[in-house]
């Protein structure tokens, strides 16, 4: 079966909405999905951010929020952003990496989305990551254990460089086998499309 990556970054509102979605739509298309964490904080720094350009630029960070609400609404998804904006998704990033060779980190991506996204919670918060560790059957003393070591902190160190390599700027970005970019939830279905046209290897 042909491959689409996934790119996301847990602190960004956009992945929200694919992240939620994007499994099913996948297996209407006939296309896997890896998913590939990875922090937009280094990715930004290169380009002289030091936050978010939703902060950056406040009337785009305004529209962001309004407009999240309205695609939320839309999809029955609940939405509250959480204060800060953005949150601290490194512990996120490295335990999904973690539970990439475990077998729930598209489960727990959704469980972590949901709680900051959808209930508005703290995302380096250790109880609510806790909770969604615990939702996938994981134990979360070993997770938490697991990723103070150095094969997972320079995985996703590796994983965030892979990310600038080809040309990622933000989040949700979908990287096809051919090395083709797609950014952003609204070109989720032209990224699965452009994968399921391909040849087969």
């Amino acid at each position: 079966m042909k491959t689409l990556d996934f790119w996301y970054e847990f602190a960004s509102t956009y992945s929200y909405l694919s992240v939620m979605r994007i499994e099913e739509a996948a297996k209407g298309a006939g296309v896997g999905v890896r998913w590939r964490p990875f922090m937009l904080g280094p990715i930004f720094a290169a380009q002289g951010w030091k936050t978010s350009p939703f902060n950056l630029f406040p009337a785009k960070g305004r529209y962001m929020v309004r407009d999240m609400e309205r695609i939320c609404a839309a999809r029955g998804l609940p939405f509250a952003l959480p204060e800060p904006f953005p949150q601290n998704g490194l512990n996120a990033a490295r335990l999904a990496l973690f539970g990439e060779d475990e077998g729930w980190i598209a489960a727990f991506s959704r469980f972590v989305y949901a709680a900051q996204f959808g209930d508005g919670k703290q995302l380096d918060d250790r109880a609510m990551l806790t909770e969604c560790l615990e939702s996938v059957g994981a134990d979360p003393a070993l997770c938490f254990e697991r990723i103070t070591h150095h094969d997972i902190k320079d995985g996703l160190r590796a994983q965030t460089d892979t990310a600038q390599a080809l040309g990622i700027f933000g989040a949700p970005s979908f990287v096809t086998p051919d090395g083709e970019l797609f950014w952003g939830d609204d070109r989720l279905e032209q990224a699965l499309e452009w994968t399921a046209g391909l040849p087969r290897a």
